[in-house]
Parts: structure tokens; sequence; C-alpha cells
């Protein structure tokens, strides 16, 4: 029942490659949006799978339907982001023209041997339901269903299609399933279907609203107060950080996923990505290798300013860092996918792909970064001039030790995104659209200066303790919120959904941990440059003698 996953050649990943590296825009009429009458219009099978585990599909032909009597297409992946998110467009072979009607007629027969009831009835009992698209607008309809006594299993054998048009657009799909037959072995299953055209007044731009599930949100602050003792170690304070090459490397990748972020919150405000197939995650991927430079400025000036002098490894690690993390986690979940044989198994072209943009556009882009920072911003300018000699660090009571102040302050942070955490998560593990990117953008302000604010004070607790220790304190402080976001996933994954299988569970936690992780050393970053902002400030105001 459950299909074996593509491979593609090499040159189906150049051909992926280039689809990245411009603006994901389409080739067909259907995705110029604009029809003549009886112009062709394509209704594409997507996938298959249980309702409750969204991330487990298949595609839709793995279970045996029969196909139309119309030429098939070949079905492709249009964009990166599509391949990465299992899209199986395949042609569905109904005759549908723009404008023409088209009265309930039988499109094809299934011949119901034993082997596809039961193929049917398994579906029917995990509650599978499927997923087409016509001009973009996804529909969806269930399998079947099984009677009372869960005895005997039925099959929607009639889709019932009205679609709304404006001009020369198509505006509003709405499927009906109906005819329901009984499966019974060795018997001859007739499916139909009918197309009924109607003018609508909705606006081709608004044709995503009935799709959006609005919804209210809050925040919640909180305040902390300050302490002295700082002076006593401005000797000490700008002393390079234990294992810098590693702690860049983070800073670096951190300030390269907080522009990731920004500019692909930004775009999603311009641009409607949730009305195209897979642009969401292109756009990512495409801004991520964009901004390489960032990464290697942030990372290689630091490092170079704190004495480092494998600046080269430092650079590789810089920008392995994070697609190393999000690749290792994609191909471990992948064996998983293809010993299932669900569409979320990578095809191998899409790899290539992949680590085509780490070697040939994100590794050369970090280079062009690291040398732009290490002579721009590299040399240490430090406000107090650094002891030969380190300062012995004072016993301090308990709570002021580095590690309770790293496990207290991603709370604050935490707590700052926590309702918004509830739509992100719902977006992305159920069936809801996510599109309040001006609240996103609002909620990620507020991170920055709740994160910000916390490490501050953090950092001043722990220099008023005569602890110089403040760069990996400030960072993990910081980065701690993703500890609370990964335990808030779990209370997320047994209350809120209810998912099953080893599958959906290990595609579920896998991606929770790199998505944790990567906001973790955003936040960490984020921390990390504003405290260093803040220390530099009040240590330049301090008179030495």
């Amino acid at each position: 029942m459950r299909p074996r996953p593509g491979a593609p050649g090499v040159a189906a990943a150049a051909a992926l490659l280039l689809l990245l590296l411009l603006p994901p825009r389409a080739r067909a009429d259907e995705h110029e949006h604009t029809y003549q009458d009886k112009e062709e219009v394509v209704l594409w099978m997507n996938t298959v799978g249980p309702y409750h585990n969204r991330q487990e599909t298949y595609k839709y032909f793995s279970l045996p339907f029969c196909v139309g009597s119309k030429k098939s297409i070949s079905h492709y992946h249009e964009t990166l982001g599509e391949a990465l998110q299992g899209v199986e467009l395949e042609f569905s072979g109904l005759d549908i023209k723009f404008k023409d009607d088209v009265m309930p007629a039988t499109y094809c027969e299934i011949d119901l041997d034993k082997e596809k009831r039961d193929a049917f009835v398994y579906a029917i009992k995990n509650h599978y339901w499927y997923q087409m698209y016509i001009d973009d607008l996804p529909i969806w309809g269930i399998v079947g269903e099984a009677d009372e006594n869960g005895e005997d299993y039925y099959l929607w054998t009639y889709k019932k299609l009205e679609i709304g048009f404006n001009g020369n657009r198509i505006v509003d799909v709405n499927l009906t399933s109906e005819g329901k037959v009984k499966l019974v072995p060795n018997t001859k299953i007739q499916m139909s279907y009918s197309v009924k055209w109607k003018k609508s007044d909705v606006k081709f731009e608004d044709r995503f609203d009935k799709y959006l599930d609005p919804s209210f949100f809050q925040h919640r602050d909180r305040d902390l107060g300050d302490e002295y003792g700082w002076k006593q170690v401005h000797g000490d304070v700008f002393r390079p950080s234990s294992h810098p090459l590693i702690f860049s490397s983070l800073i670096g990748s951190g300030c390269q996923i907080f522009a990731v972020s920004l500019i692909v919150i930004i775009v999603a405000m311009i641009e409607d990505l949730y009305t195209e197939r897979g642009s969401m995650l292109s756009t990512a991927i495409f801004v991520y290798a964009a901004t390489s430079p960032v990464n290697g400025y942030f990372g290689g000036s630091l490092y170079a300013r704190q004495g480092g002098r494998r600046w080269i490894k430092q650079m590789f690690i810089g920008a392995f860092l994070i697609p190393a993390m999000v690749c290792g986690t994609a191909f471990f979940i992948n064996f998983i996918a293809i010993y299932y044989h669900a569409s979320r198994a990578i095809p191998f072209g899409t790899m290539v792909a992949v680590c085509c943009i780490c070697f040939f556009v994100i590794l050369p882009l970090n280079l062009v970064g690291t040398i732009l920072g290490r002579n721009l911003s590299g040399q240490p300018n430090f406000p107090c001039r650094v002891n030969a000699v380190p300062r012995p660090i004072p016993e301090k009571k308990w709570f002021m030790e580095p590690a309770v102040i790293v496990c207290l302050g991603g709370i604050l942070p935490f707590g700052s995104i926590f309702i918004e955490m509830y739509f992100i998560f719902t977006s992305f593990w159920a069936y809801k659209i996510y599109y309040v990117y001006g609240f996103m953008m609002l909620v990620l302000v507020i991170l920055c200066i709740v994160t910000v604010c916390v490490t501050i004070v953090c950092t001043y607790f722990l220099l008023n303790a005569e602890d110089y220790r403040w760069q990996w304190t400030s960072f993990l402080s910081a980065a701690s919120t993703a500890i609370y976001v990964y335990m808030y996933s779990f209370y997320y994954y047994f209350f809120k959904t209810k998912m099953y299988g080893l599958f959906q569970t290990s595609f579920y936690f896998g991606y929770m941990a790199v998505f944790s992780t990567a906001l973790g050393i955003m936040c960490g970053a984020i921390g990390y440059m504003g405290t260093s902002a803040f220390v530099r400030k009040i240590y330049t105001n301090v008179k030495i003698d």
C-alpha cells in the first residue's frame, strides 16, 4: 500500500538547486492563475495519510485508487521546499475545463480484490484522508468510513466539485464526498465525479481567507532588581571566553538565524507565502544561504578579537554547524520514512541539491563574511586592559552560580513567546494555516527585548559577585529558552495532539529538537550581543587608576 520513495538523478538535483536560487515562480498557466473559457484546469492528487499524524503522508495512488481516462501527467516537485515537505503531485486523470460544467460521470473502475480491500480497510480504520489541489487551492476529502459496529467499511466513490470563479480566475473550490459503497471483495467499484462552476464575488487576493483561523493572543512580563560590585573585575571582564572557537561559531550562527527569521517574516508580511506550496520553506532556505556572510562576519570578527588563530577551522564550523544539525536529523528521520515508504522520505536528488548548496553557496559566502569581519572589526579595542594573571573568583551564594543563572535565564524569554508557540506548533503539526506574520514580527521584537534585558540582568548579578565569566553565561542563559520550548513540545504532543507511531513520533521530536536548538542559538546570540554592548558601555565610563 505504501509507495517506494523516488531517487532523481544528478540532473534533477541541479534543477532543484537552480529553482532554489531563483525566485519560486511557476511555469504553467495554472500558476499564472488566469484561464480562458474551456481551458484545461488540472486537478492534482497530492497525498493521503492518517488525520491525526499530519506528517505521515503517502502518495495518493499508494492506495488502490484508479486514475481517470485522460492522459496522465508525470508528477513533479516544483520547488525544493515542496520536495522537503513531501508534496507528491500526481495527475488525477479527470477532464476539467474552465467554466465548463461536468454532469455526474464515471471516470474509472476499481477491481476490488482482497488485497485492495485490505488496503482501503486499513486506511479507513486509521482515519485516512487525502489532499488535492486545483489552481494551488488545497482540497481535502475523507477516504471512507466504518459503520457503528466497526464490521463493515464503506468507500466514498463520488467527488462533487464546486468551483467558484471571479472573472478569469479561480477563487474557491469545495469538495463534497458522496456515493458511499460497501467494500466487498471481488467486486467492481465505479468512481465518479461532477464539476459545477459558479460565479463568486470573492476577490482573488482574498481566496485563502476561508482557510485562516483567527485567534487571540496575550503576553506577560516581569522585572528584576540589581546589586553592585562589578568594578572589581575590570581587568578580567574582557578576557577571552573558554573554547573561543565553538563560542564564536555559535554567535555567528545565531546572528544568521536571527537575520533569516527577520527577513522571512518581512517577506511573509509582504507576500502571502502560505498561498504557494512549499514557498515558505524555499524562501527560508534561499535566505539562509544568502545570509551566510552574516555568520562569517560576526563569528570571524569575534574569534579574531578573542585572539583565535585557527580562523579557517572556525569558518568551517560556523558554516556547517546549523546545516549539519538539520541535515543529520533529517537523514536520520529519512531512514525511518524510507522504512515506512512515506512521501516524507527525501529523494536522493534533493539530498544532493542540499549538499551542493552547503558547499558551493553557503561556504564561499561564509568565507567572504569571515574575511570582512576579521579585517573590519577583528581588532580588540576593549575599554579596559586585560590583566596578565586571571583574578581568583570568590565564593558566592548558590543562586549566583552561573549554572543557576543559566537555568533561570530562559524562563522570561519563554514566557514572552509562550502563547505564540501554541499557534506556531498548531500551524505546523495540525491542519491550520499561519498567516498573522505581523504579530509574529511583534513577538520577535518582544523576544529580543526580553532576552537582552534578562541577560543583562543575569550578567550584572554575575559581575557583582566578582565572577567575570559572563560570555558563556550570557549566551547560555538566553539559550536555555530552548529547553523550555522543548519541554513544552512534550506537553503539546501528549495533550494537544493524537499522534502515534514510530515515524510520526520520531518526526515530531526530531524536528522539534532542531527547532528548539536553532531558537536557543538565536536567543543566545541576541543575549550575548546585547550584553556585550552593555558591558562595554559600563566599563567605558569607569575611571581606572
